[in-house]
C-alpha cells in the first residue's frame, strides 16, 4: 500500500499511527497496510503468536456463516456493521455465489475503509451492494442509509464480526445489537465474532494491553456468557457459542481442532 493522496473521495490517511484495519489485514496477509502497522502486528505477535490463525479463521468463519445464511436459511439480504478493509472473499462475494439476487450493504464509519469502498461494490447482475459510511454507535442511521438497498419487512442477517470489542460498555454494545435487530422482522438473523481470554489467559490480556497502548481505537475482551447475551431472546444456531474453528467446519473429523480466544456464534430472531 504506497497510495495515500488525499481526494474528495480517499480521505486523508496518516500512515505515522498503527491503524486497527491495517494490523489486521496484515495478519491476513493483505497488502492493505504500511511499516508502523506491521510493527504493531509483529509486537502482538511476539505475545500471542496464534493471532494470525485468530485472524484467518475468524475470517472463515465469515465464508461458512455467510454460505449457511444463503444456501440453508434462504436470507438473500445482508447488513455487514464494522466491515473493516476488503480482503478475500467479502460478504457480497460468498453470498452472490450462493445466491447471485443477494443484497448486501456494508457500514463502517473508518475513512481508510470508505477510501476502499468501491472494492466492496462490486456485484452481480441479479444483486446489489452499497456501502454506507456509518458509526455502529448509531444503528438507526445505518438502517434508514441501508434502506435504499434492503427491505427491512423480509429477513436480513446482520454481520458484526469483530466490531463489538471496540464498543467498551456492555450496555451500550447491547443496545447497538438489540436496536439493530429491532429494526429486521422475524427470521432474520445475528451473526457475530468476539475475543476473549478463556483458552491463552494473560498472553491474549498481554497482547490486547499493548494493542490498547499503541492503536488508536481501544479493545476490550468479553467471555463466552457475555458473548452469549448479544443473543437473548434469539434461536441459536447450533453449536451455539463457540471457538470459530468449532462453528459448522468444513470436515467432519473434529480431531485436532484447538480452542482459540475468537468465539462465534449465529442466531435467529
Amino acid at each position: 500500500m504506497t497510495d495515500d493522496a488525499t481526494t474528495p473521495d480517499r480521505p486523508a490517511i496518516d500512515t505515522a499511527v498503527p491503524h486497527a484495519a491495517r494490523i489486521w489485514n496484515y495478519w491476513l496477509g493483505g497488502k492493505d497496510n504500511y511499516p508502523v502497522d506491521r510493527e504493531a502486528g509483529e509486537q502482538t505477535m511476539t505475545v500471542l503468536p496464534e493471532i494470525v490463525d485468530i485472524a484467518r479463521h475468524s475470517r472463515a468463519f465469515l465464508g461458512r456463516a455467510v454460505r449457511y445464511l444463503a444456501e440453508e436459511a434462504g436470507i438473500r439480504q445482508f447488513l455487514d456493521v464494522g466491515t473493516g478493509l476488503p480482503t478475500f472473499d467479502n460478504t457480497h462475494e460468498v453470498a452472490q455465489r450462493a445466491a447471485p439476487e443477494c443484497r448486501v450493504v456494508y457500514a463502517d464509519n473508518d475513512p481508510l475503509v470508505l477510501a476502499h469502498a468501491q472494492k466492496l461494490l462490486t456485484s452481480t447482475p441479479e444483486g446489489r451492494t452499497d456501502y454506507v459510511h456509518a458509526d455502529a454507535r448509531d444503528p438507526e442511521a445505518i438502517v434508514r442509509a441501508a434502506a435504499r438497498t434492503l427491505d427491512f419487512t423480509r429477513p436480513v442477517a446482520i454481520i458484526m464480526l469483530g466490531i463489538l470489542p471496540f464498543i467498551g460498555d456492555d450496555d451500550e454494545a447491547k443496545s447497538i445489537v438489540t436496536r439493530l435487530l429491532d429494526a429486521v422482522p422475524a427470521g432474520s438473523y445475528l451473526a457475530i465474532t468476539h475475543s476473549t481470554s478463556v483458552v491463552t489467559g494473560d498472553r491474549v490480556i498481554e497482547a490486547v494491553r499493548q494493542w490498547n497502548v499503541v492503536a488508536p481505537s481501544r479493545y476490550h475482551l468479553r467471555d463466552p456468557e457475555q458473548i452469549a447475551a448479544f443473543f437473548d431472546g434469539l434461536e441459536l444456531v447450533k453449536p451455539g457459542v463457540v471457538s470459530c474453528p468449532k462453528w459448522k467446519p468444513e470436515f467432519l473429523d473434529l480431531h485436532g481442532l484447538r480452542e482459540m480466544d475468537e468465539f462465534c456464534a449465529v442466531g435467529r430472531k
